[in-house]
């Protein structure tokens, strides 16, 4: 029998499941792969061999295509990856093939404030400890490929800088006249170092590199991370990579990782990172990794070479998109989508009624603290007012031509009062609505949003995308901030307006997607306001453009690419028993 969640920690329920787990040939038997195509990494993980999969399987029909979302969150979160693995589970007990694809989790929010996105309760991926720490790898490749293009960027600006070019082309290296001021790489780490996100590098004497600002960013902000989630195959993964802007000349020109000649070293650091990684719910369904999170800073999407192996191999394939509707699942929408060509069937909005008395006048939670008293008592009308965030975001789901449900993640303080307030509003709006009690009872807890998903997916889904590419950005920025976020329209810094200039007037340039960077906590710029804001307009105070990837980044409001670590930080409750080597304390 599995632990009670009520009583144990996610860490010990993952333990206790661990002891029951099917070897990565028994998950790869169940999906039909052939062992040559499974590459293990111990018992319980593997990467697979993609493009062996894709080349055999080329002639067979995708499955269902499911995507899950949510509101807009409090800074706890409301369950969006344990609904992931919920409705995996639920659709395992209603006795299909499914396959859920979901995100390596980054170091950053593990050991901060967040947790792991491991799910949690009885609606967890496992085995959880390495899933949890570095998994096998993917993440320290992009760390070493992208600051090996800093490595290479400020070794060539030290040489240039000391060296006339007869020295130079001694050494076979051509001036690129990089300007120090118009860099536009960080590196990067993958913890909430706020520390580093502005620092001074170089100092000492001229062997010690260029003296110049610098910084870090968290590494699943990277491009790179970027490019694996939207590369089709290797050869697209070299050629995006030499396309990664770094910095620009005193001309104007940019200055590439290939004209820097580090974009083969580059790829050659993620070859196996390429490969995504097997893994199994609780209950023994089969789960893809790969990719990153944090799509208020970054695309925030499990690959699209994941999704492509999944959809061949299983009936019903569900993801994840970073966040809210109006961050991760635009995204998803208007950028996985539109390199992919694939088209989902139906999306799931995950709510909680914590999260709608949080829109509806609630005091707002604050991580590390004990929640307001004011969640454990019935609120109808906070929940009914906050429903407003809800249907909001149904309305994006239905902009996008696809069917919308949502799902209620129960708690155990929710009243029937408040849930049929959920229910009457969200099925007003055109959604269908299902309470899940996964958390509590694993895929038992499941079966009705099972139901409902099942059931959106039989309707016929009439997808299109919110702009086309031959838009000029200003435009799609606007359409984007009005249409998905409720903005009456876009202000932009002096900066922010040049670089939108360039990049319309750019023939290349202006058909990059659009990858938006804004806070989680609000459907605005300003996490401090919730519901469904009114009478603001979206300020962008940036444009970065990430050419091998393939979009354009407007940074919006006051977020930043590196978070910070709290004062009560989960890594003061992790440790080791060292008698087993056993860890404890995740979550």
């Amino acid at each position: 029998m599995p632990l009670d969640p009520t009583k144990h920690a996610d860490w010990q329920i993952a333990e206790a499941a661990e002891k029951n787990m099917k070897t990565v040939y028994e998950l790869g038997e169940k999906l039909g792969l052939q062992q040559r195509e499974l590459l293990p990494h111990g018992h319980y993980i593997a990467k697979i061999d993609f493009k062996s999969v894709l080349d055999r399987l080329s002639s067979r029909p995708n499955g269902k295509y499911i995507d899950v979302t949510a509101i807009t969150p409090t800074p706890l979160g409301e369950g969006k990856s344990t609904t992931t693995i919920g409705l995996t589970q639920g659709l395992g007990k209603r006795g299909k093939n499914v396959i859920a694809t979901i995100r390596q989790p980054s170091g950053g929010p593990t050991m901060n404030i967040k947790g792991s996105a491991a799910g949690g309760g009885l609606s967890q991926c496992i085995p959880l400890t390495p899933f949890s720490l570095g998994l096998t790898g993917d993440i320290n490749a992009i760390m070493n490929a992208h600051n090996l293009a800093m490595v290479a960027l400020t070794s060539r600006m030290q040489h240039e800088y000391n060296y006339s070019d007869e020295t130079l082309a001694k050494r076979n290296l051509k001036r690129l006249d990089i300007n120090a001021r118009s860099v536009q790489m960080k590196w990067i780490i993958d913890f909430c170092a706020q520390a580093l996100r502005d620092i001074v590098i170089g100092i000492g004497g001229k062997n010690d590199g260029f003296l110049m600002q610098s910084g870090f960013a968290i590494a699943v902000s990277s491009e790179v991370m970027a490019i694996l989630s939207v590369a089709s195959d290797l050869k697209d993964m070299r050629e995006r990579m030499g396309k990664i802007v770094v910095a620009h000349d005193r001309s104007g020109k940019p200055v590439t990782t290939e004209d820097l000649e580090v974009a083969g070293a580059m790829t050659a650091w993620m070859v196996e990172a390429l490969n995504p990684n097997l893994m199994q719910t609780i209950e023994g369904q089969p789960v893809f990794v790969h990719a990153g999170p944090f799509a208020n800073i970054a695309i925030g999407q499990s690959s699209i070479i994941a999704d492509r192996i999944a959809l061949k191999l299983g009936d019903y394939v569900i993801t994840e998109s970073g966040f809210g509707a109006d961050i991760g699942f635009e995204k998803f929408w208007n950028l996985k989508c539109r390199y992919s060509g694939l088209v989902p069937n139906a999306a799931v909005i995950v709510a909680t009624i914590r999260a709608l008395k949080c829109h509806g006048g609630a005091p707002i939670p604050v991580p590390g603290k004990p929640m307001p008293k004011e969640y454990a008592s019935e609120n109808v009308a906070w929940v009914e007012h906050g429903c407003a965030n809800l249907v909001h975001h149904i309305q994006t789901i239905k902009k996008a031509g696809i069917n919308p449900v949502v799902c209620i993640n129960a708690f155990h303080t929710d009243t029937e009062n408040e849930i049929n307030a959920v229910k009457r509003l969200a099925e007003y709006a055109g959604a269908r609505v299902a309470v899940s009690k996964h958390w509590l009872m694993g895929g038992d807890g499941a079966t009705d949003l099972a139901d409902a998903v099942i059931d959106a997916c039989n309707e016929p889904a009439h997808f299109k995308y919110l702009y086309e590419l031959a838009v000029p950005l200003r435009a799609r920025i606007d359409t984007i901030a009005k249409q998905v976020y409720g903005a009456e329209g876009v202000d932009y810094s002096a900066e922010a307006l040049a670089k939108a200039k360039k990049i319309e007037d750019d023939p290349e340039l202006s058909r990059l997607g659009t990858c938006m960077v804004k806070t989680h906590l609000s459907l605005s710029d300003n996490p401090n306001l919730k519901g469904v804001p009114a009478g603001w307009r979206l300020q962008v105070r940036d444009i970065l453009s990430y050419n091998g990837a393939g979009f354009v980044v407007p940074v919006a409001g006051a977020i930043k690419l590196m978070p910070g670590t709290a004062s009560d930080p989960a890594y003061r409750r992790v440790d080791v028993d060292v008698e087993t080597g056993r860890v404890k304390g995740l979550f």
